[in-house]
């Protein structure tokens, strides 16, 4: 139901014609939020039933409620409807007058390589001419200025509002498998659609592979006419997602090895990342501006959509070379005389693979891998995650990521029981990540390479041993303690 249904209803109960600009003055499911003529969508969360909140939102002025229960109450005019997620993302789309509409709106999904890809193709868009907006996991940009997000998919009303206020030619989004589920992108019309990959992740939200693809795969039912799909087929999960959208007879860009894909990957140069690739008629070398085989399929991709967009090859190389990096993934930092210190998102086994491997492709004499699990979370991946730390690293060290509603004690029992389940003798235990971090690094040399993995660019959510905010900022403090130590000894 959206708000031109609900402006009819009300008409029908009122017996007049209501100015819905008088009326409806703003749209959430945040009872906090809600001012004078506010539209208040009842949503049942999995911590909080809207539904218990509805007497405070007509308190504090709101005209209309949405519920899926039948309410009557004197304060507001009260419509029910089946799902209150959708209904949401449709009031608000509504109430702000479609503003996906009038911009080039690209989305991208998949398990690994949402960021890095959207920042790409942002970057592709800006050095062409475009302004270019993005929400995603690290940050939200609007009209060239930051705004604070707390997840990779903003809420229908934020989601809705931001697009409103952005005067921005493009807008990248990183669309997640929670917010496509939780409906949080209903009414957002995208030019382009793009998927990465999918591995086992979410498996505890979503209970299958089955199910997490098909949530992923709505993002493919959301082009605009004459929109376009860029999909990398050389994920299985990928090709069997080209098919149904080529069933659909909706235009599709295909990305890998499969001589019938419009973007042919033919070769990967492991040494400086750079691949070989046919492109209608031409064969064409694209270098990743980012390490890793993973990256080069990310910059493949922004490429695939660039092309779409109108843009060169040698634009396109170009503007890659002035890349920034991206906060959190493959961050490289080195340590004089020291190890070479890797700081990613990395957060699934593939992924854990995906980073060790192109340590050991850049000629790490020996490996060390610092990663944790996060409380609450899908416990299905975590055995994989340690075997494929197991097989690739040296040596690797389990600590703490988010704790959310789990105990300390409980996360130190927990990694007991997985060391010894799926661990080997190149593993240990030490809780407290920041002394984690720096055992890694006192323990390594030059030539090195330790990798922290699991938190990229994110804050910590506890206190550690030392007073720091961060990975980064650990292991920035750890760099300036091993150059004054250096100092001492040269004195």
């Amino acid at each position: 139901m959206n708000v031109e249904q609900i402006l009819k209803l009300l008409n029908q109960k009122t017996k007049k014609n209501i100015n819905p600009h008088s009326l409806i003055t703003g749209v959430t499911d945040d009872s906090r939020e809600v001012e004078e003529g506010y539209v208040f969508v009842a949503v049942r969360g999995y911590q909080v039933d809207g539904h218990d909140f509805i007497e405070e939102a007509i308190d504090k002025g709101a005209s209309v409620v949405v519920t899926e229960e039948e309410v009557e109450h004197d304060g507001a005019v009260c419509l029910q409807t089946e799902n209150s997620r959708k209904a949401l993302g449709q009031i608000a789309t509504a109430f702000y007058g479609h503003p996906s509409d009038d911009k080039i709106v690209i989305g991208v999904t998949g398990t690994n390589g949402k960021t890095t890809t959207s920042h790409m193709i942002k970057h592709l868009c800006e050095k062409n001419g475009y302004s270019c907006g993005m929400f995603g996991t690290i940050d939200y940009m609007v009209n060239d200025k930051v705004v604070p997000g707390i997840q990779t998919t903003p809420s229908a009303p934020l989601l809705q509002k931001l697009l409103f206020e952005s005067k921005d030619d493009v807008v990248v989004m990183e669309v997640s498998s929670h917010g496509l589920a939780q409906y949080r992108l209903e009414g957002v019309a995208f030019d382009y659609a793009v998927f990465t990959n999918l591995y086992k992740d979410h498996l505890d939200y979503h209970d299958s592979m089955e199910s997490y693809f098909e949530a992923k795969s709505k993002l493919f039912h959301m082009l605009k006419p004459g929109g376009t799909s860029v999909i990398n087929t050389d994920d299985p999960w990928g090709e069997k997602l080209a098919k149904l959208v080529e069933e659909r007879d909706t235009s599709v860009c295909k990305v890998g090895h499969h001589l019938e894909n419009e973007l042919i990957l033919k070769d990967i140069d492991t040494d400086d990342f750079t691949a070989c690739i046919h492109y209608g008629e031409e064969n064409r070398k694209v270098t990743s501006p980012l390490k890793g085989t993973h990256n080069v399929y990310n910059t493949l991709e922004a490429f695939a959509v660039g092309l779409q967009l109108g843009f060169s090859f040698s634009d396109m190389e170009k503007a890659m070379t002035s890349l920034p990096g991206i906060r959190g993934r493959f961050e490289l930092i080195e340590l004089e005389g020291g190890p070479t210190v890797v700081i990613d998102y990395a957060h699934t086994a593939d992924s854990i693979e995906h980073v060790l491997d192109t340590a050991r492709q850049q000629g790490a004499a020996s490996l060390t891998h610092v990663f944790g699990f996060r409380g609450d979370r899908d416990i299905s991946k975590r055995g994989e995650m340690i075997g494929a730390s197991a097989i690739r690293a040296d040596h690797y060290i389990l600590t703490l990521d988010d704790l959310n509603t789990a105990t300390f004690d409980e996360m130190v029992s927990t990694l007991e029981d997985l060391q010894k389940e799926f661990g080997d003798s190149s593993g240990r235990i030490i809780p407290d990540r920041t002394l984690a971090i720096e055992e890694a690094i006192v323990n390594s040399e030059a030539g090195d390479w330790v990798i922290i993995t699991g938190k990229g660019h994110e804050s910590y959510q506890q206190d550690y041993h030392y007073p720091v905010s961060s990975d980064k900022e650990m292991v920035e403090d750890m760099k300036r303690k091993l150059k004054s130590v250096e100092k001492d000894m040269m004195a």
